[in-house]
């Protein structure tokens, strides 16, 4: 069974989907969060992907409240991404209720650090972000290329104690034109064992059964479900007949 993990990105505290990483193609789907999260849950759903958009550009985190209150509110096991570049980034997020946190930039920026937060919370709660352009490492939002072929990225991490890995094929992210199951595929046969999570491109749930029939452990899909092509009734039946 593929995990389904419904994700919300928050920008000034509404839930609000991104085409490409693009701050310009912003659409505002709901006011509260903690609705959807809601929502989420009462459908059956386990885990959320909480993207800290506000966060990513200030480059520290942000909208740490709106992941308190869901957390407060709700069972979700949340995963919390999008600016975190120290410690106490780290420290307020987990305080505030996160289960994991998501590193992306900072891996390749600053591997010693990202590596320290490997080694201080166990690569079980820190999940390390590999966003992909062409099959090489993209950062900062999308903005700078890197000449990091994403196999070799990953498994470099996975040697050193990374197991969850989230990775995003940028030209497929918020385009609902379907995932990129050949890269994801490729990725599962090099590094074996991986919790891979795909993200990006998801349309339909036969995307989602795509996925899952190429062996991907888990997949996060947003604007298919703020845009009804993914319905929660759908995945609640999914949970449930698993």
């Amino acid at each position: 069974m593929i995990e389904i993990i419904p994700a919300i990105d928050i920008i000034e505290g509404r839930c609000v989907r991104l085409s490409q990483g693009d701050y310009n193609q912003m659409t505002t789907y709901r006011e509260d969060p903690l609705e959807v999260a809601m929502e989420f849950e009462a459908n059956g759903i386990k885990r959320l992907h909480l993207v800290d958009l506000d966060g990513a550009k200030a480059k520290h985190i942000v909208n740490w409240r709106v992941l308190e209150r869901i957390a407060n509110r709700t069972r979700l096991v949340i995963d919390f991404g999008g600016g975190l570049k120290s410690s106490d980034d780290l420290k307020i997020a987990f305080s505030s209720g996160a289960a994991m946190i998501t590193g992306g930039s900072i891996a390749v920026k600053d591997p010693e650090t990202f590596q320290n937060w490997v080694d201080t919370y166990s690569g079980e709660k820190i999940i390390l972000g590999a966003d992909a352009k062409d099959n090489r490492i993209a950062v900062t939002g999308w903005t700078e290329d890197t000449d990091m072929e994403i196999g070799s990225f990953i498994k470099q991490y996975v040697e050193q104690g990374i197991s969850k890995v989230i990775s995003t094929d940028i030209s497929r992210d918020g385009m609902l034109t379907g995932p990129s199951t050949e890269l994801y595929k490729t990725l599962l046969q090099e590094i074996p064992g991986l919790y891979l999570i795909a993200s990006g491109g998801v349309s339909s749930f036969n995307d989602i059964t795509e996925l899952e029939a190429n062996g991907v452990p888990a997949v996060i899909t947003g604007k298919a479900i703020y845009e009804g092509r993914i319905s929660l009734k759908d995945i609640n039946r999914y949970i449930l007949n698993a």
